[in-house]
Formats: structure tokens, C-alpha cells, sequence
């Protein structure tokens, strides 16, 4: 798809289908809307009645214009008060016209929506993001197209000029979205750890990275015994991921984004069973997906910042190798574990993770992990939880995640919790009670960071979507490339 930032206005602009932004303070109509109506011989006016379209946030309304105007179709999107018009507004608007105008079969749109916060380098980077994101389908395991029709191939930002590094920027950043949205949506007999290394492998070639994969005889030297543990009942081996993106320069900082890397989470002999939701175990890497979606859009944009990409991969399986509950591992830091639940498995592989990266010399670390279901349950399907012990680190992630449109939400790292995970015959269980679950497992990493400032996220409610959301099509999201893009250039 190709977007070209222009000084043109909706006044002037010729093409398929142009989408204008209308905010409630518009109506009536006045400014260029006004000048637009005029020009159109009423007609702005007409679509407005017709429709009783009110500006309302996320409304839309389109029309064919007559055979001698230079536009062939005109569309309006809400956009709610403008005195409460936020950049992720504009992100969701401009999903709303790309949807609008790939409908109604027009290949060129025109779009035309306020400049936020007098930035437009920021307003070109959001409608590009929204765009390319409310477009991008994924039929590569579709006998057949459900989507031949004519699409929308050319977007022209109006009156923002000037803005070519900035769209640039956005389609880096969705370019690993959607890797990150691949993997997810791929299902586990198509994404293992293998594939995971193969994935590292092109963006390591395609960026000029370092890669080190370590193997399970690798990682037995390095006493992994919480991933290995999780790892021992799955006929494919483990991949311990390891990849490094190196500034030309001296580094302005050094930091390490690890994903859990569940390809498929079968519970172990803590089986999932049917309506556990055993059928989406293909997801339980969305960590991982979202670390190496990150690598690909920042091996490309090559900020000044160190980046250290880490995923202990593998299978949580059952057979006759497989851990039981009561088992007790020992991590790479010394630390014993009591697993008092298999299903518990994505703690524990990032456990070691967690050490490995410690040991690095970082000035910081954040992890992302579909880790519990109670953090689905306290803050639903759309907002992740974050966990840190250091206050500035949480501020970094969170504005970052408010500049990308990401949501999330800070939790409490309550650590008179964690007697709950005492064990009697090792150092700690690898879960607590049912209260606090999200909790305790945050609780539970924080035993693998001894030297790193670190955070924790847990994505496990918004890495999937079931229907349509925002530019969000149904499947995968890619939820976490954004966020992690911002926090690594310091745009927060």
C-alpha cells in the first residue's frame, strides 16, 4: 500500500473515495466542511440529514457523487468532541474510512482528519497505523480468497506535508505487527520452537542481528531446570532464542524484551480439557510473537539502543517423560521450584529467561506473557496488566502504551502475597492461591531479577480478538510491537 503525505485539502483532492473527519462541533457545518458543502452544491449537508449523522465517535456515512466530480465517492467518519479527541481517536478513525472506502471498492482514498496535538509527524504516524492495520488480512491457510475485490492501494494523508519519515516509521512498526499477528494466528503444527529459530534467523539476516540458539544440552550446562522441566515431555527439542540488535554507534542505552514462548500449552498432566479453551494453546506464544515482531520493526527503523530479544521455546506436552505435579526443579539462579501445577508452565520458562537476561548488564528489561487468566479476569479482553517494582520504568511503559493506542493498566506488586507460594520442601510452588493469580505469578518472576530494572506484562487477554475491534480485524492483534516499539526509542 502506498500512502504519500500531501498538501492538498479536501477542497482540492481528486480520487476514489475521500473520508472526512467530523467532530460534534462541526455540526453545523462551518470551516472547510462549510466550503466543502458549498462546493458540492449542498450535498455535505444532504448526506448529514439523510443520515441524522451526528459526529458520534465511530459513525460513518458514505455516498457517490455525481459523474463530473473529481471525487467518486465522499464518506464521513465521527469523531466525537473534539476537546476530548485523542491520538488513538485518530488511529481508529482512520481504520473506520480504510474499512469505509475498501468497501465500497475504491482503490484511492483521500483522508482528511485533524492534526492532534499540533503534531503531525505524530498524526500521520497514528492514520498510518490505523490504516495499514484495518487492512491487513491473513488467508494463508484459505483454500480460496474471500477478499478479491478491488482494494484500497494508494492513501494520500491531506494537508500533511512533509510527513514521509513518519508514515515510514508507522509501516516499520506494522510491519512487525503483522509478523506478530502471524505467528499467533498460525497454528501450533505450523509455528514450533523451530520455526520460532527460523523467524529470528530472517530478521537476524534481513537486519544484520547476532543469533545464539541454545539447545537442550546447551541449556542442561547452563542448569535451565524450570524450562527444561516444562520442555521434557514434548517430542520436538527446546529452542532457547537469543537475538541481538547492536547500534553502529555507542549504544544510549542497553535493554532486553523477552516473550514466553509456549508454541502449543496441551496443561501437561494438569490437562486442559474441552471448554478450557485448550483449542487456542496455539496463542500461549503471544509473548514471543510480540518480542519478535519488535525485533523485525526495529531491525529496520536501527534505533541508537542496544536490544537483547530472549524466548525460551518450547511445547508443554504430556507423555510418559512428562513433569508431574509434586515434581521440584531447580532454576539457573539456584532457586527450587515445588510444581504444584503443570499448567503453571509459562513461569517457569520464563524463569530462566529471566536470569539469562539479569546477567547481561541491561539498564532494563520488560517481559510479555499470556500468563494467567486472572488477569483476563480482573481487566478483560482488551487491557494488559503490568507489573514493576520500579516506578520510572512503569511510567516509561505506560506512556509508551498511551502514545501507541495499546491499553493497559498498572497492578500492585503486593509482596505479602507471595507467602501464599511457600512451600514446605522448596523454596517456593510454582502458583498461589486463586486469589491474586495474576499477582503472584508476577510475584513469582520477580524471584529470577536480582541486578535488571524489570516489568512485566501480562497480554493474555488482548492478544486475541474474536470480532472485529478497532483496526483490529478477528484473530491475532499483534498487541505489544507498538508499546515495545515506543518504549525502545524513547517516545513515551
Amino acid at each position: 500500500m502506498d500512502f504519500q503525505a500531501t498538501d492538498k485539502s479536501c477542497l482540492n483532492w481528486s480520487g476514489d473515495c475521500l473520508v472526512i473527519g467530523v467532530s460534534e462541533e462541526s455540526l453545523p457545518l462551518s470551516g472547510v466542511l462549510s466550503d466543502l458543502n458549498d462546493k458540492l452544491s449542498g450535498l455535505v449537508q444532504d448526506i448529514i440529514d439523510e443520515a441524522e449523522f451526528k459526529g458520534k465517535e465511530g459513525s460513518t456515512v458514505i455516498t457517490r457523487l455525481g459523474k463530473d466530480s473529481s471525487v467518486r465517492k465522499l464518506g464521513l467518519v465521527g469523531l466525537g468532541s473534539a476537546a476530548k479527541l485523542k491520538l488513538e481517536d485518530l488511529r481508529l478513525a482512520a481504520a473506520s474510512a480504510a474499512r469505509l472506502a475498501n468497501k465500497a471498492k475504491c482503490q484511492s482514498l483521500g483522508l482528511s482528519l485533524p492534526i492532534w496535538s499540533n503534531n503531525p509527524g505524530l498524526t500521520a504516524q497514528a492514520l498510518t497505523e490505523g490504516v495499514t492495520l484495518a487492512l491487513h488480512q491473513d488467508n494463508r491457510f484459505k483454500s480460496e480468497s474471500e477478499d478479491d475485490h478491488v482494494k484500497v492501494e494508494q492513501v494520500h494523508l491531506l494537508e500533511l506535508p512533509g510527513q514521509a519519515e513518519a508514515i515510514q516509521l508507522a509501516q516499520q512498526t506494522c510491519d512487525g505487527v503483522i509478523l506478530a499477528r502471524q505467528l499467533v494466528a498460525a497454528p501450533a503444527n505450523v509455528v514450533t520452537p523451530e520455526a520460532l529459530v527460523e523467524t529470528a534467523a530472517a530478521i537476524a539476516k534481513d537486519s544484520d542481528m547476532e543469533l545464539q540458539v541454545l539447545e537442550r544440552e546447551d541449556c542442561e550446562k547452563l542448569g535451565m531446570g524450570a524450562f527444561l522441566g516444562v520442555a521434557q515431555a514434548s517430542d520436538l527439542p527446546p529452542k532457547f532464542i537469543h537475538l541481538t540488535y547492536k547500534p553502529a554507534g555507542t549504544p544510549r542505552r542497553k535493554l532486553a524484551i523477552i516473550g514466553k514462548g509456549l508454541t502449543f500449552d496441551s496443561g501437561g498432566l494438569n490437562l486442559k480439557v474441552s471448554g478450557s479453551g485448550i483449542e487456542m494453546m496455539k496463542i500461549d506464544m503471544g509473548g514471543a510473537a510480540a518480542t519478535f515482531g519488535a525485533a523485525k520493526a526495529l531491525g529496520q527503523i536501527k534505533p541508537d539502543v542496544e536490544i537483547h530479544f530472549i524466548s525460551a521455546a518450547t511445547e508443554n506436552m504430556i507423555s510418559g517423560r512428562a513433569l508431574h505435579p509434586g515434581d521440584i526443579l531447580t532454576a539457573s539462579n539456584g532457586k527450587t521450584i515445588e510444581v504444584n501445577n503443570t499448567d503453571a508452565e509459562g513461569r517457569l520458562t520464563l524463569a530462566d529467561a529471566l536470569v539469562f537476561a539479569d546477567k547481561l548488564g541491561l539498564d532494563a528489561m520488560i517481559d510479555l506473557a499470556t500468563l494467567t487468566g486472572a488477569c483476563v479476569v480482573a481487566l478483560g479482553d482488551n487491557i494488559a496488566g503490568l507489573w514493576s517494582p520500579d516506578d520510572s520504568l512503569a511510567d516509561e511503559i505506560v506512556n509508551a502504551a498511551d502514545r501507541s493506542g495499546e491499553k493497559l493498566w498498572r497492578m500492585p506488586m503486593e509482596e505479602k502475597y507471595f507467602e501464599g507460594m511457600k512451600s514446605v520442601v522448596a523454596d517456593m510452588k510454582n502458583t498461589g492461591p486463586r486469589p491474586g493469580g495474576s499477582i503472584t505469578a508476577a510475584l513469582f518472576l520477580q524471584q529470577y531479577v536480582k541486578d535488571t530494572r524489570w516489568a512485566h506484562l501480562d497480554v493474555a487477554g488482548p492478544v486475541w480478538t474474536e470480532k472485529e475491534n478497532g483496526y483490529h480485524n478477528p484473530g491475532a492483534t499483534g498487541y505489544g510491537v507498538r508499546t515495545l516499539v515506543q518504549w525502545v526509542l524513547g517516545q513515551g
